[in-house]
């Protein structure tokens, strides 16, 4: 059981360390900054919607109102013409009547549409809030995404230049620039022993032609007093 825990517990090691290796975290903050701009074209073609329903409802109210201004003067109207004689008064009655429902219905309408043009531009306030706030966290997100970048350059610089300098052994690179020291004495010592011998040579060579030379002065100094003595000359 302790050998598959074991044997577990390095797959498992290693299945994190795939993922971290597939794991870029610039990476993933790109793509989650398009998810984001994605999310707000779409809230931003979502609050267009709104607006725009808003705006017919409040047109649509309006339009409602006008009714009823205009069904309440044909009522008038109406019953103005009865009383003038032009129509019959009970014709008149109810056709103002008719009108006067119609305006009842034109009213309500009127309300109604009125009511749901703030319902939407109530939710068109609520949705402009959230896509200010989405687009806050998009400016953040980008201005963290420059910071991690910057330090995801200086971050693998170090860890280059880190690696480098911990594959260098120092105890090898010592005993070689020792090895080079030996190598440079000896070289010297080994000139300057040269350079001894060479004198030596030139001394003995030296010291001989001073003594053939001395040699050499003497017998001819010789010589010339015995030829002296044989001429009968004397020095003297």
């Amino acid at each position: 059981m302790n050998l598959f825990r074991r044997l577990f517990k390095v797959g498992e090691a290693e299945a994190h360390n795939v993922i971290n290796k597939l794991e870029d975290p610039i990476k993933m903050t790109e793509q989650g900054i398009r998810d984001l701009k994605r999310d707000l074209q779409g809230a931003m073609t979502g609050l267009a919607e709104v607006k725009g329903v808003a705006v017919r409802l409040n047109k649509e109210a309006e339009d409602a109102k006008r009714q009823v201004a205009e069904y309440e003067r044909k009522a008038m109207l109406l019953l103005q013409r009865a009383q003038d004689g032009q129509l019959d008064v009970a014709e008149a009655e109810r056709l103002a009547t008719d009108a006067l429902t119609q305006k009842e219905q034109a009213s309500d309408r009127a309300a109604q549409m009125a009511r749901d043009a703030q319902q939407q531009q109530a939710m068109a306030s609520q949705l402009q809030e959230k896509i200010q706030t989405l687009k806050s966290t998009i400016q953040t997100h980008e201005n963290e995404l420059i910071t991690l970048r910057a330090r995801a350059k200086t971050a693998a610089s170090t860890k280059k230049i880190n690696q480098q300098l911990a594959q260098v052994d120092s105890s090898s690179t010592m005993a070689m620039l020792e090895r080079m020291k030996n190598k440079v004495e000896e070289d010297e010592a080994l000139a300057q022993a040269y350079g001894e011998v060479a004198n030596i040579d030139d001394s003995v060579d030296a010291e001989i032609d001073r003594a053939l030379a001395g040699s050499e002065t003497s017998s001819a100094q010789d010589r010339l007093a015995e030829l002296k003595a044989k001429m009968g000359i004397n020095n003297s």
